[in-house]
């Protein structure tokens, strides 16, 4: 694994080159020399993803305010939000009118068993509570889109919990993507930042061992056909796939920047991937938000 310690150092094995990026004043007081103390596995699912996507740019986030700002400025300066001048800190983004909602048609739970995942009724009649496809069928869509889609843009690694730290019932995650909006709504959708790197040198509560994490790839994808029409809005919808592998715990998404499907601690992890978790260990996922 290539060092990662310095700003701007060449993540030569993965690829094309890539440069970590801090936001300014964002480090931790411990200065956590962020990648080269990452868990193994967390390192191989970084470099696997940087090969995969060549992303120009590696960034990882420590959920800090000074980044939260940066990230902000960022996404002002490309349109992709629009201050509301009457409240503080409140934006309007506005997507691509091709990519407002979650496609359940292209939503799939993925694994080795049908079964495992769909109702399977008798005869040719096809089953209503959700989409199946194999692994290898997985593995091809990915490889059909995932290629070389962050070329030119930034890597961002999300290290997430749903739910508060210090609860046994918390699960972490990581989250890959190539979308500065997505990050600011994982933000505010769950806990992210140094903590959770931290937690993830602790053995996790469930038994799985040091190093334990959801895996989530998202990028927002570029069109095959052309360029991306609304340039604030990067999408690909005539390609957007939501893929869901629970015996492996991962999730890829691909095409879309809308909530539902680039928030991958949403639907994808807490209802879906989080429901697999349940049936092995023992409990019930419930999705929801409570608000005070």
């Amino acid at each position: 694994m290539p060092d990662f310690d310095s700003i701007g150092e060449d993540v030569s094995n993965c690829g094309p080159k890539v440069h970590l990026q801090w936001a300014s004043g964002s480090q931790p007081v411990r200065k956590l020399s962020v990648v080269s103390l990452l868990p193994n596995k967390l390192k191989d699912f970084i470099e696997e993803s940087v090969r995969l996507c060549r992303p120009s740019n590696l960034h990882v986030c420590d959920g800090s305010d000074a980044e939260n700002a940066m990230l902000i400025e960022r996404l002002l300066e490309n349109h992709t939000i629009v201050p509301l001048p009457k409240y503080k800190n409140c934006f309007l983004a506005r997507s691509s009118p091709r990519d407002v909602a979650r496609v359940e048609s292209r939503t799939f739970i993925c694994t080795t068993n049908k079964r495992d995942a769909v109702n399977v009724p008798r005869g040719s009649t096809k089953g209503m509570l959700g989409n199946w496809m194999s692994l290898e069928d997985a593995d091809r869509a990915v490889a059909e889109r995932f290629p070389g889609c962050m070329e030119g843009r930034t890597m961002y690694v999300i290290p997430f919990s749903m739910g508060p730290l210090d609860s046994p019932y918390s699960k972490l995650g990581v989250q890959l993507t190539d979308s500065a909006y997505v990050v600011c709504s994982m933000r505010i959708m769950t806990r992210i930042g140094t903590k959770v790197l931290e937690k993830l040198d602790s053995p996790d509560d469930s038994g799985n061992g040091v190093g334990y994490f959801v895996k989530a790839l998202h990028s927002v994808g570029h069109p095959a056909d052309g360029p991306v029409q609304h340039p604030h809005w990067p999408c690909d919808p005539d390609r957007t796939i939501i893929l869901h592998k629970p015996e492996m715990d991962e999730i890829i998404s691909y095409g879309s920047g809308y909530g539902g499907n680039s928030l991958l601690g949403k639907k994808c992890f807490a209802l879906r991937i989080g429901s697999s978790i349940a049936h092995r260990e023992g409990w019930l996922a419930e999705h929801m938000l409570v608000s005070i």
